[in-house]
């Protein structure tokens, strides 16, 4: 059987490869989400890959991920540092979490170096680019026993 993986993108990163490339690159969301799809297919998981500028839709879909996934990635992008409802919703899920950013958030803004989230993921991966997002789902499966 398939083991589930959800990749959660939160603000702003439905305008990646447009919103200053010089920080985050020139690679699209889709991309991104195809990238991970082929590489999901080779480690032998399935993938569920989405993006909302909304918490409250990030906390359902965390919700949703209770029931289906194996395993989430989790990009939660300026919510990292300043969504409790995020973490909670985090708390509330049994399996392994990866967090991710694109950007090293410890060589940003000050306010970027406390992240909620950090607390809850088994791995944090930061200023790896999109890439990240790739050795997330290596840890993953890794994790899983995949």
């Amino acid at each position: 059987m398939t083991r589930m993986i959800h990749v959660l993108n939160g603000p702003n990163l439905n305008l990646l490869g447009q919103r200053q490339p010089e920080v985050y690159g020139h690679e699209t969301l889709a991309d991104v989400e195809t990238r991970c799809t082929a590489l999901a297919d080779q480690l032998g998981l399935g993938l569920r890959f989405r993006q909302s500028n909304h918490e409250g839709q990030l906390v359902d879909w965390i919700h949703e991920a209770r029931a289906e996934a194996a395993g989430i990635v989790i990009n939660p992008a300026a919510y990292s540092h300043s969504s409790v409802a995020i973490l909670d919703a985090l708390n509330a899920y049994d399996g392994p979490v990866i967090e991710v950013h694109i950007s090293n958030i410890h060589r940003r803004e000050s306010f970027r170096h406390h992240s909620f989230v950090s607390a809850r993921a088994e791995g944090v991966i930061a200023g790896c680019g999109t890439e990240g997002y790739l050795l997330a789902l290596r840890r993953l499966a890794s994790i899983l026993g995949q």
